[in-house]
């Protein structure tokens, strides 16, 4: 093969790279390891993610993507680089044709440095796409049909809500409450309830395997070790799902008050569409446990979590290459700009 379409779900907390005819191929933390004595990058992806607050002083461990957007462009386009290598695994005698995905309401400077460091890092051609629209389709909703979807996108650093009708995006809002900021509620809970601090690995543990958007019927504990505040010694203590629940409640309310602002804007023809369709939710954050329980609870409509729900963006970025490639599909329909 001369070349190859690639789909990129650039998120704040891991990457993954989509490939025509293979599917997912890699998926690692978005985080870069460099000395800041040389500014050598010594690591990037799962091995940079290890030695997240575990590096010496000249060593730091950086996520250089920071709610939906790029805070480094050097590193970023570093990381892209080595992530398209790593993805293909040989040379190509042409660059790629590269989909790339963004936060909904991203201005148009964010568009064009996620874009530019994509060219940067090995594109041929670069489509920027909207991450709603993305996960529409890895979800597998036709949105060239003239009927209303909601996809809620939850990803590490950004929390999309769209209202989808005839490939375009009808009402969306973009809140920056998402997977990092219930890991920082977790922390902030931990020091004020238990005067421990927790380091952010620790606190995705609590998340996945305790934590909770609503109600456990049974109530799961898991026993974690953190510093001290008063002493400044390692301690271990034991968590409750009902202490997540407690500490992720304001995290969660947020994100349910983001679905019904769009809701409240929503057309009423389009609404009648979502409440006889459902709500479809993606992205990490929506593997919370409760949380399509809770918005089923506070909208009235029946919310359903995506299969793949962590690949549902990679998947509809890299499908939106292969829908262009077959002119199923108009790039200008799909607010790209490239």
């Amino acid at each position: 093969m001369l070349s190859t379409d690639i789909g990129i779900d650039l998120g704040t907390a891991s990457v993954l790279v989509y490939i025509k005819g293979q599917g997912i191929v890699l998926k690692e933390p978005s985080v870069v390891a460099i000395d800041k004595n040389t500014d050598k990058i010594l690591a990037v992806g799962e091995e940079a993610r290890s030695m997240l607050g575990r590096t010496p002083g000249n060593i730091v461990a950086i996520r250089p993507m920071r709610e939906g957007v790029i805070s480094d462009y050097h590193i970023t386009e570093k990381m892209l680089k080595y992530f398209i290598t790593k993805a293909i695994g040989r040379p190509l005698m042409r660059k790629p044709r590269i989909a790339i995905c963004v936060p909904s309401n991203v201005t148009e400077v964010e568009r064009r440095a996620v874009k530019d460091a994509a060219e940067r890092a090995g594109a041929r051609q670069v489509y920027v796409i909207e991450e709603p629209i993305a996960a529409a389709i890895g979800a597998g909703i036709d949105i060239a049909r003239a009927c209303g979807s909601m996809v809620v996108d939850i990803g590490g650093g950004t929390t999309d809500v769209a209202v989808i009708s005839l490939g375009g995006t009808v009402v969306s809002t973009s809140i920056k409450t998402a997977g990092d900021h219930f890991d920082e509620a977790i922390i902030r809970y931990m020091r004020k309830k238990h005067n421990v601090l927790i380091g952010e690995r620790t606190a995705e543990d609590l998340k996945v395997y305790v934590g909770t958007a609503y109600p456990r019927a049974v109530s799961e504990r898991i026993d974690v070790r953190g510093r001290n505040l008063v002493t400044g010694l390692p301690k271990n203590i034991t968590v409750t799902s009902e202490e997540m629940h407690e500490a992720l409640y304001e995290s969660v309310s947020a994100v349910v008050e983001a679905v019904h602002q769009v809701l409240e804007k929503t057309p009423p023809e389009l609404a009648s569409d979502i409440a006889d369709r459902g709500i479809v939710m993606t992205g990490g954050g929506s593997l919370l446990y409760g949380l399509d329980k809770l918005l089923r609870e506070r909208t009235g409509i029946y919310t359903v979590i995506a299969e793949e729900a962590v690949s549902c963006v990679a998947f509809g970025t890299g499908k939106y290459i292969e829908y262009l490639s077959a002119g199923k599909i108009n790039p200008m329909d799909y607010n790209s700009h490239f």
